[in-house]
């Protein structure tokens, strides 16, 4: 059993996330100037994954990545998880009939189930990063990629200081002007505060059970993309 600090903070994310489910995507876009989509397609197209791919599409949202994998994909088969039941009723709506709720850190998911995991915007709402890294690792089969978009804190601390102001101004205007509440989307910058840059996220990949990580930066560092092979480095082509 959870304890009871863990199970609240697993409600109030899952309230949060219920809140802003029927916006999510429209606010990806926003605070990405629009880049939200190519970026993740990059992410989808070169992982070089298997004709056949089977995908896990974790803290999926509304499936944006599995609708990405399966228009590059057609014979792909995504796996949609997440804990707010209403984002997967939204990627359900969309044609994705795969949908799971599952928390990251605890995966209902058999080892070496997936020839890749991707992560769009999870890895900062991890209650344990490391720990779902190993998880997300298990699940992995080997020589299979962890694919990741999320934002970052830039390594230089003024653009840190400045970037994370910018988000939190983002995050109240879009929170009066869609919720008329203004710490709708100030949970963005909220989740940022304690996390890590790009170089410290590649590092813990490393330490964790895989190899040949690459990152590609966007937004002076607050954006970053990873990809990154489990075990076997043969299996993945270079982009």
């Amino acid at each position: 059993m959870r304890p009871p600090a863990e199970r609240q903070n697993l409600r109030l994310m899952r309230a949060m996330f219920h809140t802003v489910a029927p916006r999510y995507d429209f606010i990806t876009r926003a605070f990405s100037y629009g880049m939200d989509r190519k970026w993740k397609r990059t992410g989808v197209q070169e992982a070089a994954l298997p004709e056949s791919p089977v995908v896990l599409d974790l803290a999926s949202g509304t499936g944006d990545f599995s609708d990405l994998v399966r228009s590059v994909y057609p014979r792909a088969t995504a796996v949609a998880a997440d804990l707010t039941e209403r984002m997967l009723g939204l990627a359900r709506a969309r044609g994705i009939p795969d949908a799971v709720c599952a928390d990251a850190g605890r995966l209902p998911f058999r080892d070496g189930a997936f020839d890749c995991v991707f992560v769009g915007y999870g890895l900062r709402n991890f209650r344990d990063l490391r720990a779902s890294v190993r998880e997300i690792e298990r699940v992995t089969r080997p020589g299979g990629l962890l694919v990741s978009l999320d934002f970052f804190l830039p390594a230089n601390r003024l653009l840190r200081r400045l970037y994370l102001a910018y988000l939190y101004a983002q995050g109240v205007f879009w929170g009066v002007l869609l919720h008329g509440r203004p710490r709708v989307y100030t949970y963005i910058p909220d989740s940022l505060r304690s996390f890590v840059s790009i170089d410290d996220f590649s590092s813990l990949l490393r330490g964790n059970g895989y190899r040949e990580v690459e990152a590609r930066s966007f937004i002076l560092g607050g954006i970053g993309l990873h990809w990154a092979a489990k075990n076997d480095l043969s299996s993945r082509a270079a982009p």
